[in-house]
């Protein structure tokens, strides 16, 4: 027993007494997280015909996001089985905040009110869409907002389809081109969910995106950076944030856990296509990592990868402690990556004036 802690006091009874457990209610799986075959086999249990599963599928994925009481061509019995079996439940959006260079941040409100953010980013002839995969995020890089928060939970597969669904009404009549998970949280570290959200996005009975048009970034999660490129055909970033061990350690602490060697590493293991690179991100960080010192690092790290790079100029959040290099600095470390042979551009931030640019989203509502 712990010193201090109180101890219980139990009456003792010459008969045993019985325990009472209450039943733990089991939480449904919502509709929207299901697969064609999984619709098709629940179809067969209840009995109805065949046809059935193909227009549920639809429903869910092919049109609107819609109540399952209005989807007008399923009979009643069908409607009510979904209703009885499953969670039928819609994210909900919360606020939608417009930048003044276009870009719209959508608050998405959660079953458990808790919310998540989501970003449409429009450029020349694409629009690209941030999406989040988790409420908070537990790797607590120093520069991005969203580990202020913490990790809260993870976000089903259906929250994450719903994401996409709901900006898909938002952008029309103008398609989606590109979609990303950098949003709030570290995909990896919500990877049965991701995959499965990625397996109904990239489908053909579901949204029928191109895996060549999705791209995973993450911190740096080798074991499951592994089972993406194993498991599916999508894209993946790494966020570098410094190619010194003892910045990166500091900056980002899953590099206590994978640092640098062992992640490069892996990224020579990953038996990509030869036309296939790795994006790396890097945030620059004023003082910190923005040195022709630490550009010179990142030329001998990423040496014999296959790989292009993405400076971020850091966008900044009240209380980060950072601030965002000149200009004159951010173009001096492209020149130092480019002389090297490393194919490096700069992103230019979208939404800074509505919190929505990487790093600073914290599902606030402005």
């Amino acid at each position: 027993m712990m010193a201090g802690r109180p101890q219980a006091q139990l009456a003792l009874t010459s008969d045993p007494v019985p325990v009472r457990t209450m039943p733990v209610a089991r939480k449904k799986q919502n509709v929207r997280s299901l697969t064609l075959d999984e619709v098709t086999a629940w179809s067969a249990a209840r009995g109805f015909e065949p046809y059935r599963s193909s227009q549920v599928v639809g429903w869910l994925y092919n049109r609107p996001l819609t109540p399952v009481a209005e989807m007008h061509n399923l009979p009643a019995a069908v409607r009510e089985a979904l209703e009885e079996d499953f969670d039928t439940g819609i994210p909900e959006q919360a606020l939608l905040q417009h930048s003044c260079d276009d870009t719209r941040k959508m608050l998405v409100g959660l079953a458990d009110a808790r919310v998540v953010e989501s970003v449409l980013i429009p450029r020349e002839d694409r629009i690209t869409l941030c999406i989040s995969s988790q409420v908070g995020c537990a790797l607590d890089c120093a520069f991005c907002a969203t580990a202020r928060l913490g990790l809260v939970r993870n976000l089903e597969p259906y929250e994450i389809v719903c994401q996409v669904m709901m900006a898909r009404q938002i952008a029309d009549p103008h398609p989606l081109t590109n979609y990303v998970f950098m949003g709030m949280g570290e995909p990896l570290a919500n990877y049965d969910r991701l995959v499965r959200a990625i397996e109904i996005m990239t489908a053909r009975w579901g949204l029928g995106i191109s895996p060549r048009r999705i791209t995973v970034s993450t911190a740096g999660l080798v074991p499951q950076m592994e089972r993406l490129v194993a498991d599916t055909d999508v894209h993946i970033a790494i966020s570098l944030g410094s190619a010194r061990n003892e910045i990166r350690d500091e900056l980002m602490p899953i590099n206590r856990r994978y640092p640098l060697e062992t992640l490069i590493g892996a990224c020579k293991r990953l038996g990509l296509p030869r036309r296939k690179r790795i994006t790396f991100e890097y945030t620059l960080l004023e003082g910190v990592n923005d040195a022709v010192e630490d550009a010179d690092a990142i030329v001998r790290l990423l040496r014999g990868v296959a790989v292009k790079v993405n400076l971020i100029p850091f966008n900044e959040f009240e209380g980060s402690g950072f601030r965002c290099p000149s200009e004159q600095t951010v173009s001096a470390f492209q020149e130092r990556l480019l002389d090297a042979g490393i194919h490096t551009t700069v992103r230019v931030s979208r939404g800074r004036d509505i919190a929505a640019a990487c790093g600073q989203l914290a599902a606030t509502r402005g």
